[in-house]
């Protein structure tokens, strides 16, 4: 492991060589968001399947609510026929979770390099680096504890936040949209709503805004590779997923 974050640390260094005559002391901060683009180009394939998988289950919504209708009272026999329904269409139910689940190593990595002191017995040199007044080895808490909220590290703490709170705004109109265009949940087997089953359909699009919170605890480089990603699933999504989507309300208009 040590020998591989010694690459790894050498990789991100290269790049802010690289960019360095760009962004002269900010070249660290350029290289986090240049490999987290260059790690999430490497996963878009990933995500346009995602995409399609997504458009293909909410395709077949109503007939697993009728599968569901019919099989309620039979669990075994239920997930029988969503697996043979699933396997019919060549559908995933596992295809949303690939993108995120394969970008997790990269996300790790950045945390761990900025977390030590050290790399391969040697002094980590990346914590000198900073992004404006905020080195990229600290946390929100480090910022706040050198000028407060509003100092030089609080302020780029405070743009990141910004940053996030549009992004999860964003995602949490169009999950909103989504959700109301979808059909009807199932009842359970004695015709009454699953337990449980509305407040969770509730609190989805509030999960948009959990990015916040990882980004005021983990490092600040690791921060922006959230952050980074965060905008760039969102920008995604849209193009993939929800662009022509229709409005909760609106009935599309038809060519005669």
């Amino acid at each position: 492991m040590s020998a591989f974050m010694s690459v790894f640390a050498g990789l991100v260094t290269g790049l802010a060589d690289l960019l360095q005559p760009l962004f002269h002391a900010g070249a660290a901060a350029a290289a986090i968001v240049l490999f987290t683009a260059c790690v999430r180009l490497a996963v878009h394939p990933l995500s346009r399947a995602s995409a399609r998988g997504q458009k293909a289950r909410t395709k077949l919504a109503p007939q697993i609510a009728e599968l569901r209708k019919k099989h309620g009272k039979n669990p075994e026999r239920m997930q029988k026929a969503l697996m043979e329904l699933h396997a019919k269409e060549k559908v995933s139910p596992l295809s949303g979770c690939l993108p995120s689940l394969a970008q997790m190593p990269a996300f790790f990595l950045m945390y761990h390099l900025f977390s030590n002191r050290t790399i391969g017995g040697e002094r980590n040199e990346l914590l000198g680096h900073s992004l404006f007044a905020a080195p990229l080895g600290d946390r929100w808490t480090d910022a706040l504890a050198h000028g407060g909220l509003f100092g030089g590290a609080g302020l780029v703490y405070l743009a990141l936040f910004a940053i996030i709170a549009g992004v999860a705004t964003f995602n949490f109109r169009q999950m909103r949209i989504q959700l109301a265009n979808a059909p009807a949940m199932p009842a359970g087997p004695d015709g009454q709503q699953i337990p449980g089953m509305g407040a969770m359909t509730k609190m989805m699009p509030l999960l948009s805004f959990a990015t916040l919170f990882t980004v005021g605890v983990v490092p600040l480089a690791a921060a922006l590779y959230v952050v980074t990603s965060t905008t760039w699933t969102a920008v995604e999504r849209y193009f993939l997923y929800y662009r022509g989507m229709p409005v909760a309300g609106v009935v599309p208009a038809t060519v005669p």
